[in-house]
């Protein structure tokens, strides 16, 4: 199957975005921890529409215009993973849950650990909002794009004010 990639300037830094056939199946800070290569089988293709939609709807959320978001997803991962995922996925804009609570979610209850190894390996940052996921006392634990982004996204959607640049 076929991969196309582009990338998004975000307030955030750089970001990568990937999509196949079935939908969006990456989205990384440049710098992030599991960054993927960007080499064949993976094709640039600005005009690539599920990427195209990927960028609009990650504009209208930086802007915070978007508090969901609609593009087809596709990520790659075992069947506990994407079951992390989506739960991950049900954490509402402006919400935050612990990794406890996460678990529970995926069906997996006590796995708090498990669930947040899931976490970390999120490919389509932002949009499966792993950002929202936080740890037991509400500290922000973990995150692959690194915490202060971790920070500014939750700032974003709580509504704290501006958010910060990063380089």
């Amino acid at each position: 199957m076929m991969r196309y990639y582009d990338f998004y300037e975000s307030p955030q830094g750089r970001m990568l975005l990937v999509a196949n056939d079935n939908g969006l199946c990456g989205v990384y800070f440049r710098g992030q921890k599991y960054y993927p290569r960007v080499e064949s089988p993976l094709r640039r293709d600005a005009g690539y529409a599920t990427l195209r939609q990927a960028q609009r709807e990650l504009a209208e959320y930086f802007a915070g215009e978007r508090k969901h978001f609609a593009v087809a997803l596709a990520p790659e991962g075992t069947e506990f993973q994407r079951s992390v995922w989506k739960a991950i996925s049900s954490v509402k804009f402006g919400e935050t849950i612990s990794y406890g609570e996460l678990a529970q979610r995926a069906g997996c209850p006590g796995s708090a650990r498990a669930a947040g190894a899931a976490t970390g390996r999120n490919p389509i940052g932002v949009i499966v909002p792993c950002h929202r996921i936080v740890g037991a006392n509400g500290s922000l634990t973990g995150y692959a794009g690194g915490l202060e982004r971790k920070r500014a996204l939750l700032a974003l959607e709580s509504g704290m004010g501006e958010l910060q640049l990063t380089a």
